[in-house]
């Protein structure tokens, strides 16, 4: 959009999509936290021998990362509070990219 609308309608297109996104995102990551604790439920397995296999350890990660995130979502969009710390977007998708880069190598 940068590159063919001047600063003014950059401006007003960004905010139009804005509008719409911070309408539906939120909602979306619920259900990602939500089926993400289902899934959880589902394929964490049995502790054997005192201590987590590798896939469970890296499974425990993301699903920290992931209700770190689903926390601060929450608390954003229900209940109107401003994330305490990392109040930029780069933390958030950081978490994001290291939750991808988990799941591919957890069946390693």
């Amino acid at each position: 959009m940068n590159q063919t609308l001047n600063q003014e309608e950059h401006t007003k297109a960004r905010e139009a999509i804005m509008v719409h996104v911070r309408k539906v995102v939120p909602y979306a990551l619920m259900v990602a936290v939500a089926s993400g604790l289902f899934l959880f439920s589902q394929v964490f397995g049995k502790i054997e021998n005192g201590s987590l296999s590798y896939f469970q350890t890296l499974l425990s990660i993301k699903a920290f990362f992931g209700l770190w995130l689903g926390f601060r979502g929450i608390n954003q969009k229900l209940f109107k509070i401003n994330p305490w710390v990392f109040k930029n977007h780069f933390f958030p998708f950081s978490l994001v990219v290291i939750i991808i880069l988990l799941s591919q190598f957890m069946y390693l």
